[in-house]
């Protein structure tokens, strides 16, 4: 008997993030295998029991797993009911090799914050339109990884910087309706992305995608109180579909597009 097999897989449009991975399984247990990325796991539900270099582990609630690539691992189920896991297979322009010993070392991080990241990294990733966010989400949780691995230094800068702070401002003004990738004003700031996510939010209290989704959102209330419809106002202010810009719309202003649209004078 096979038991129960429920998959999910697809690529985001993340830069570093080569798979998402959701699977629920009861009886199926993983040969030893190895992976060409570094592989993010949390578990959902149940556990997972595995062997990395000759050593066994095991993947409680609380845990987060970051498995290092080219090392051979297994993977099966430790409860009877199975477990139920999300991963991330990351390249190495997110995590580099000297983490590898490291995390050979100490896979398994307890840390209800970082798996707290890590599930909201995954939420933010399964939302077409708000790849700005995961992209500023996965830059984060990997500072904490290589804060956990003890590479506290991989990252010499300070938290404040309120001239650079001011320039990814500027950027994401010039660029509300198209958008821009953390990678590519880094390159164009000549910045890491960490440093350009901790030094606008020490300086404005926001996270950059937050500051760009309000920025929509502004453009998308004076167009819907000029009458247009939220499906036109979507594609004319930057959110990937309706849907996309209904879900922002309603956190920061109340109501859905359409109600709002309605009760305008």
């Amino acid at each position: 008997m096979a038991g129960e097999r429920e998959v999910t897989a697809w690529r985001p449009r993340v830069p570093g993030v080569a798979e998402v991975f959701h699977a629920r399984f009861t009886e199926y247990a993983y040969p030893m295998h190895v992976h060409e990325a570094w592989t993010l796991l949390i578990v959902d539900a149940g556990a997972v029991r595995y062997d990395l270099d000759r050593h066994e582990h095991g993947t409680p609630h609380d845990t987060v797993s970051l498995l290092p690539p080219h090392v051979p691992h297994n993977g099966s189920p430790a409860t009877p009911d199975g477990f139920r896991k999300r991963v991330l297979y990351l390249d190495g322009s997110r995590l580099g090799d000297e983490l590898i010993g490291p995390a050979v070392d100490t896979p398994d991080l307890r840390d209800p914050v970082l798996r707290l990241r890590v599930g909201q990294l995954h939420s933010a990733l399964a939302r077409p339109g708000d790849e700005l966010e995961a992209e500023s989400r996965l830059t984060l949780v990997a500072g904490m990884l290589r804060h956990h691995l003890g590479h506290r230094a991989a990252e010499p800068y300070e938290r404040r910087d309120p001239v650079l702070a001011r320039e990814l401002r500027e950027l994401l003004d010039a660029r509300v309706l198209d958008g821009i990738s953390l990678e590519e004003a880094g390159r164009l700031l000549h910045a890491h992305p960490a440093h350009l996510v901790r030094a606008f939010s020490g300086a404005y209290g926001i996270a950059p995608h937050q500051y760009l989704m309000s920025r929509r959102v502004g453009r998308a209330r004076g167009l819907l109180l000029d009458g247009l419809a939220p499906g036109a106002v979507a594609s004319a202010t930057g959110f990937y579909d309706q849907a996309h810009l209904t879900r922002h719309f309603k956190k920061l202003v109340g109501v859905t597009p359409g109600r709002y649209r309605s009760r305008a004078r």
